[in-house]
C-alpha cells in the first residue's frame, strides 16, 4: 500500500487544516447549538473557502468544484471532519455531497440544471429521504411509501423519519415504490420532490439524546399526503432506487469513516492536551498516571491501524469501483465506527466532568456520531455481509437474511 501525498496535495490539507482550525473552530460552539443563529456567519465562511478555489472538492472544475479523485477527496474529509461544520462550510457536507454524485450520474440535463447545478453552487439544500419508522432501515427493499403514476404525475405518499437535513431543504430525494409486483431489488424508484409541493409535511425535527438541533444540523420526520410531482422528477429508470441508493451509500461510508478519523484525530489530541495539563496534585500532570497513558497509546494505535484499512479501502475504490471494494466498505464502516466510538469514551473519561459539558466539543460528537454504528448500515448488517462473501468460497450459501 502506497499512500504518499503529492506536494499539492499537502499544500491544500495544510491550508485546509489552517482554516478549519483558524477560522471554523471559533464559531463551533454557537452553530452546533443553534444552526440557523449561526447562518450568516457560516454564509460568510463558505464565501471566503469559494474565493480561495476550495469549494466542492468532490465536484468537478467545469460545476464549480476541485475535481478531486475519491482518494484525494478522502483524505480532505480528515481534515474537514475534526470540526461537526467543516464539510458544511467546504461545500461537501452530508446529504447534499450524496445526492450531487448521484444527479451527476444519474439525473436528465434538466435535473442538472435546476437542481445539481444550484446544489453545487451552495444556493439550496436537500435531503434524502429513504428510512421509515415503521420498516426495518437494514431492509432497503422493504418500504411502505409509494409512488403511483397517474397521467404524467406521480402521486406520492408515505410516512419517513429520521432524514437528514429536511429541516430548511429545498428538496428531497425519494425513495417510493412504484413496482410494487417487481423483484425486490427493482419495486422502488427515487423521485425529486421540491418540498414546497402541496402535502410535502415537515412533522417535527427529532431530539437526538435531548438535543433537537434546527436546519441543515437536525433529522426530520416527513410524511408525503398525496404528493404530486411529474414523472420527469424521477431519477434514473423506474425500478432503479436501489441501484442508485448502493452507489450513493458506498462511497458515502468511506466519506463517513473519513470524518470518523478526522473526529478520532480530534479526541485524541484533546485527550493529550488534557492529559498533560490537567494537574491532580501540585506539580503532578493528570498524564503521569498510567491509566491515562494506556488509554492514550491504545487511542493512538486503534487510530492509525483504521487510518490505513480506510485509505487501503479508498485507492480501490478508486480503481475498481465501489462494487470491488464490497467486503473492504462494509469491513471499514463497522471498524472504524467502533473505533471511533472506544476513543471518545476515553477522551471524556480523561476529561472528568468537563467531559460531559458542552465546553469541549467531545459531548456533541459522542450525542451525534453514536449513530455511526447504525446510519447507512447497522453493524450488525455489515458484518453478516463480510461472512456471507467469504464463505461463499467454502460452499456456503447464505441469503440475504444470513439463512
Amino acid at each position: 500500500m502506497g499512500f504518499d501525498v503529492s506536494d499539492d496535495l499537502q499544500h491544500l490539507l495544510d491550508k485546509a487544516r489552517a482554516f478549519v482550525e483558524g477560522s471554523i473552530y471559533p464559531v463551533e460552539q454557537e452553530a452546533i447549538h443553534d444552526f440557523r443563529a449561526a447562518e450568516g456567519k457560516l454564509a460568510a465562511l463558505r464565501a471566503e473557502v469559494k474565493a480561495m478555489g476550495m469549494w466542492a472538492p468532490q465536484m468537478p472544475r467545469e460545476m464549480g468544484g476541485m475535481g478531486l479523485s475519491f482518494l484525494d477527496h478522502a483524505r480532505l474529509v480528515e481534515v474537514l471532519g475534526r470540526s461537526p461544520l467543516g464539510l458544511y462550510v467546504f461545500g461537501c457536507p452530508a446529504p447534499d455531497a450524496g445526492n450531487m454524485e448521484i444527479l451527476h450520474k444519474f439525473g436528465t440535463k434538466e435535473q442538472q440544471a435546476r437542481w445539481l447545478q444550484p446544489l453545487v453552487d451552495g444556493t439550496i439544500r436537500s435531503c434524502f429521504s429513504m428510512t421509515e419508522p415503521d420498516h426495518a432501515g437494514s431492509n432497503p427493499t422493504w418500504l411502505g411509501t409509494t409512488a403511483v403514476r397517474d397521467g404524467d404525475d406521480y402521486v406520492i405518499n408515505g410516512h419517513k423519519w429520521f432524514t437528514t437535513s429536511a429541516d430548511g431543504a429545498d428538496i428531497a430525494i425519494v425513495m417510493a415504490v412504484t413496482n410494487p409486483d417487481a423483484p425486490p431489488h427493482m419495486r422502488a424508484s427515487q423521485i425529486i420532490v421540491p418540498t414546497s409541493s402541496p402535502g410535502f409535511v415537515h412533522v417535527r425535527r427529532i431530539s437526538v439524546m435531548g438535543e433537537e438541533g434546527s436546519g441543515w444540523s437536525s433529522h426530520s420526520e416527513l410524511r408525503y399526503e398525496n404528493v404530486r410531482v411529474p414523472i420527469s422528477n424521477r431519477l434514473g429508470a423506474e425500478g432503479a432506487g436501489f441501484m442508485i441508493a448502493q452507489e450513493r451509500l458506498g462511497p458515502g461510508r468511506i466519506h463517513h469513516c473519513m470524518r470518523f478519523l478526522a473526529i478520532s484525530q480530534r479526541a485524541l489530541e484533546l485527550m493529550c492536551e488534557r492529559a498533560a495539563t490537567r494537574m491532580v496534585a501540585p506539580g503532578k500532570p493528570l498524564g503521569t498516571k498510567q491509566a491515562v497513558q494506556i488509554m492514550i497509546a491504545d487511542s493512538k494505535a486503534e487510530l492509525d491501524c483504521a487510518r490505513l484499512y480506510v485509505y487501503d479501502t479508498a485507492e480501490k475504490i478508486d480503481r475498481h469501483g465501489a462494487n470491488g471494494a464490497r467486503v473492504e466498505i462494509s469491513c471499514v464502516k463497522f471498524l472504524v465506527a467502533n473505533t471511533m466510538q472506544r476513543i471518545l469514551d476515553r477522551a471524556i473519561q480523561i476529561h472528568g466532568a468537563l467531559g460531559m459539558t458542552d465546553d469541549t466539543p467531545l459531548a456533541w460528537f459522542f450525542r451525534h456520531e453514536r449513530a455511526g454504528r447504525i446510519f447507512d448500515g447497522a453493524d450488525e448488517v455489515h458484518k453478516t455481509s463480510v461472512a456471507r462473501q467469504l464463505l461463499k468460497p467454502y460452499g456456503l450459501e447464505l441469503g440475504s437474511q444470513g439463512k
